[in-house]
């Protein structure tokens, strides 16, 4: 058997922006207004400042009103929730993203819960979670989907050609990627099984799926063995494993040397499902100041 076609997140994200921001051209020549994404940061956690100095910058790029927020670790939760109210009364505002983890002093669940639903492009809040789970199949998802999971399923979409009927085995089952991908995966006529740490013989589910979606969160965890011959593997996880030069590497939740002879697609990690997770807040901020002017939902 050949080895396994890549997938190749980071050519696909590419993509993906260059038409969110024919997108954002296209609504602002209408007379419709200029998507605004207000990012919210606290303390001074050099990874998170980094993230979201990205998202920022990619932002202004495609065409979009950047609105950046760095709070000190200090700030109480009072103080959140008000500039929360301030963004969401704010008609420029299309897209709040509350950077996690928030420090310990801060209740997570509150903070998600005060982000109006329309703006919440992270798709976390519990109304927009709701809907994830109750969309019925081929229907369209007109309200913010959790950016991960989007890109997963817009991967699938352009590595198959239909995902329609094929057993699809989630491995992990947090609320940020397994569960919605399952979610997602059910409403393109996937069957879907979620697997987990607790899963028994997860080596035999594993190797039902035709695609097999891997958000564990432990490096190649998934060996080569696990895998029906000709399935699409999606690799979520980014680990950080020590390197022969005594430096460190990044490396997926799945053995990929062992599982490319026997995939039919796979992820690569880096490059694989990471840069669509920023590309598709984009799309979704996009589609949330469409939705703003009344104009309808479009997949692009």
């Amino acid at each position: 058997m050949a080895e396994a076609k890549l997938i190749d997140g980071k050519a696909y994200a590419a993509g993906l922006r260059k038409r969110v921001a024919a997108g954002v051209e296209a609504l602002i020549a209408d007379g419709g207004p200029k998507p605004g994404l207000a990012t919210v940061l606290i303390g001074e956690d050099p990874a998170s400042q980094v993230y979201v100095r990205s998202k920022g910058k990619l932002a202004a790029e495609l065409g979009m009103a950047s609105f950046d927020h760095r709070l000190p670790e200090s700030t109480t939760e009072a103080e959140l929730l008000e500039l929360i109210a301030r963004l969401n009364a704010d008609p420029s505002v299309h897209g709040i993203l509350v950077q996690l983890p928030l420090p310990k002093h801060i209740n997570t669940a509150q903070v998600l819960l005060a982000v109006d639903p329309a703006k919440d492009v992270d798709g976390f809040h519990p109304l927009n979670v709701g809907r994830l789970g109750s969309v019925e199949s081929g229907a369209p998802l007109d309200f913010p989907v959790p950016c991960t999971p989007l890109g997963i399923l817009m991967l699938l979409q352009d590595a198959l050609a239909s995902l329609t009927g094929r057993h699809a085995v989630v491995i992990g089952r947090s609320t940020l990627v397994g569960r919605p991908v399952a979610r997602l995966l059910l409403r393109a006529d996937c069957t879907v099984t979620i697997a987990h740490s607790r899963t028994r013989d997860l080596p035999a589910v594993s190797r039902q799926a035709d695609i097999l979606v891997v958000a564990i969160g432990k490096p190649e965890f998934v060996r080569g063995d696990w895998i029906k011959p000709g399935a699409t593997v999606i690799d979520v996880g980014i680990n950080r494993v020590p390197a022969s030069d005594g430096k460190t590497r990044l490396v997926g939740d799945v053995a990929f040397a062992e599982a490319l002879p026997v995939a039919g697609h796979i992820t690569p990690v880096p490059g694989g499902v990471g840069p669509m997770t920023v590309a598709c807040l984009m799309y979704n901020t996009l589609q949330e100041a469409r939705k703003s002017a009344g104009l309808p939902f479009v997949a692009i």
